[in-house]
């Protein structure tokens, strides 16, 4: 269990057990588009309010099973951040229904699946414990529910644009990070002059090859050590810039 996924999960059951017996509480935290201006604290407060018990379950679990191994990856500051500004995406995204009420960590927890599939495409996913399924499919399968259902499909009282928009929000905020990457910096010199093999010759090889493994988390750690065999079997080439910036993240100052 790493550390935002224990405070989030904590945060959450507390606030579905103070709402679930104060109706007054359930609608003061909850986020109505039309009202924002009047709430400007329900954007971020919705997203702790659930509407009963297989509402949170639904989205705790889903916190639970793919946000520690998110968190280890991003780092706790940007596993926050991405979990944030998906649920805010989600409730931009709600002024679509702009009378609806919303609540739930379902934009937040969206977003989440995404950056899960995005490092892990070809993870099996069980759905109901059963149905294996790739990770990226199931992002692909669920972004086409809430489609059909945002547009008058199925299942209406769902928040089907705050789950679109916290896809969109989790994308986004990827896309900062890989911007803003140190991986950016050097992508040139990466390319350049380095022969398929040659696992010393960089200077930043040489860097992540120095990476102190005890100190890592066990995820972090079985990801470097994937990360440095493919150097030494494919060559610095075959790392994306994602792994790379995954590597430099743990490079001793």
């Amino acid at each position: 269990m790493t550390p935002w996924v224990k405070r989030l999960l904590f945060a959450n059951v507390v606030v579905y057990f103070l709402t679930m017996n104060s109706r007054e509480l359930f609608f003061t935290l909850a986020y109505i588009p039309a009202q924002v201006l009047t709430r400007p604290w329900t954007p971020v407060t919705s997203m702790f309010v659930h509407a009963g018990l297989m509402h949170i379950l639904f989205n705790m679990l889903g916190l639970y099973f793919f946000g520690p191994r998110l968190e280890a990856r991003l780092g706790s500051k940007n596993f926050i951040w991405l979990y944030m500004v998906s649920g805010l995406m989600g409730a931009a995204l709600s002024f679509l229904t702009p009378q609806a009420a919303i609540v739930g960590a379902s934009g937040a927890v969206f977003g989440v699946f995404l950056g899960f599939a995005k490092f892990w495409p070809t993870a099996q996913v069980y759905i109901w414990g059963i149905l294996p399924v790739q990770a990226r499919w199931l992002v692909v399968g669920m972004t086409a529910l809430s489609l059909w259902g945002g547009f008058g499909g199925v299942q209406q009282g769902v928040a089907h644009f705050a789950h679109l928009g916290g896809f969109l929000g989790g994308f986004l905020w990827l896309k900062w990070i890989e911007a803003r990457s140190p991986a950016k910096r050097f992508k040139k010199q990466v390319y350049a002059h380095v022969a398929p093999s040659a696992t010393k010759d960089p200077e930043h090889v040489k860097r992540w090859m120095n990476i102190r493994r005890e100190d890592l988390h066990e995820i972090n750690r079985d990801e470097v050590d994937r990360l440095l065999r493919k150097i030494e079997r494919d060559g610095v080439k075959s790392l994306s810039l994602d792994e790379r910036a995954f590597l430099d993240r743990f490079v001793p100052l």
